[in-house]
């Protein structure tokens, strides 16, 4: 007859063993529900202090002022403040990097944009974090073209004219940036590589300090986001020529695009979004997705990002996370082409 392997086990000792199963399992049980229940409480009390949302580049560009419209809607809505954290240095790597190694607990978020999560990663080989595991996506804010403005020195008001003009005098023009590897500095490597032009680099430590020059004559384009320059193309302090979209932009609507000037299928605009630290809990997250895409389509959010060039894009964490990776595989095939190096 086969006997089981299986120790066997006296019959009052197996009635203990099963009351000792019971008491375990009870105080599992006891010991799990507090503990849900006191997530539940932390998630619904989110945010019950300060968030910094860090931008990582200067004052006064387009992912600051962006930075600031959102982050002024969430202090109104949960009447808590949001602090804005300028942290610019290496195309905006810096900045986030700090966000990277921060606690993921929602209180420590980064205005992301083109530049910091989709181009850096082919610009700079030893980039101390990596978009696409460091950060977890948590909403796309904005697609803002990118506007080509000159000063008004530059005899050029067309792109054909300044394709005309910059072949004439190669390297004679110098655009400036927000820094290298930086959305404006790969948008106008695109441009020169698309229309065979040669123009000098001049990388600033932020949009602003770039856009003080251009005014001032000290460099002669730019190649970056709208809201940036708006209110100089306005006053005619610049010229603007031309608009990154696809389409025409309503804040600009007789300005044309690239595209339509010569060089169908150029398209390169901006784009902005909040990202947070990788394991960040999903419903600290839904609930920032939640309350920014609330603010983004608000007719007075809307009709402000609209009257400043840009486009609010309220979408699900899991649409920005696709384009995010869907954009670093694109700009790396044209930073790999026009050769690319931060200098």
């Amino acid at each position: 007859m086969h006997k089981s392997s299986e120790p066997s086990i006296p019959s009052g000792a197996g009635i203990d063993t099963r009351r000792r199963q019971l008491i375990v399992a009870a105080a599992g049980g006891a010991m799990a529900t507090p503990f849900l229940s006191a997530h539940a409480q932390d998630v619904k009390a989110y945010p019950n202090k300060a968030i910094r949302l860090v931008v990582p580049f200067t004052p006064g560009g387009s992912t600051d002022i962006l930075a600031r419209t959102i982050g002024l809607q969430l202090t109104q809505a949960w009447n808590q403040a949001v602090i804005i954290d300028n942290v610019p240095g290496a195309g905006g790597s810096i900045g986030a990097d700090k966000v990277a190694k921060a606690p993921a607990d929602g209180y420590t978020l980064l205005m992301g944009h083109i530049g910091t999560l989709a181009v850096t990663p082919s610009l700079y080989p030893k980039l101390p974090y990596n978009p696409l595991t460091a950060f977890a996506a948590v909403a796309w804010v904005a697609r803002v073209p990118n506007v080509l403005v000159v000063h008004p020195s530059v005899p050029a008001k067309t792109v054909q004219e300044l394709v005309a003009y910059a072949k004439a005098n190669p390297n004679k023009i110098n655009y400036g940036s927000g820094g290298n590897g930086s959305a404006a500095h790969i948008a106008t490597e695109y441009l020169k590589l698309q229309t065979g032009t040669q123009m000098q680099h001049v990388p600033y430590k932020g949009t602003a300090p770039g856009v003080t020059d251009l005014v001032a004559g000290q460099i002669q384009l730019m190649f970056t986001g709208l809201p940036a320059v708006m209110n100089q193309v306005k006053a005619g302090q610049l010229r603007a020529i031309a608009v990154s979209s696809p389409k025409r932009v309503k804040a600009v609507p007789d300005l044309p695009t690239v595209a339509e000037s010569g060089y169908p299928g150029f398209e390169a605009d901006q784009w902005y979004g909040v990202v947070a630290p990788a394991n960040t809990p999903k419903d600290v997250i839904a609930k920032l997705n939640t309350q920014i895409n609330q603010s983004l389509s608000s007719p007075d959010i809307g009709g402000r990002l609209s009257s400043e060039g840009a486009e609010a894009t309220p979408n699900p964490p899991e649409v920005f996370a696709k384009l995010i990776n869907s954009e670093i595989a694109r700009w790396r095939i044209v930073i790999e082409k026009g050769g690319v190096k931060v200098e």
